[in-house]
């Protein structure tokens, strides 16, 4: 069964699809490997938090931690 994309996932895909970037300028940037970003883009792996960090900071975002509600 396919996992249910996650926020971050979704807002990431997002961004780096509007950032016009290759897979490989958006790695270079963020000091990460192509194959990280590409499996990433594809829906082939997870990203840790600070790969996740990494590429947010290279788009220009912040990652943040919100309290879910109980």
């Amino acid at each position: 069964m396919p996992k249910k994309p996650r926020p971050i996932d979704t807002t990431l895909r997002a961004a780096i699809e509007r950032s016009g970037l290759t897979v490989y300028a958006l790695s270079t940037l963020a000091g990460v490997t192509s194959q990280q970003v590409s499996r990433f883009v594809k829906g082939e792996r997870d990203l840790t938090l600070s790969t996740a960090s990494k590429l947010a900071e290279a788009l220009g975002l912040e990652l943040v931690s919100v309290a879910k509600k109980a």
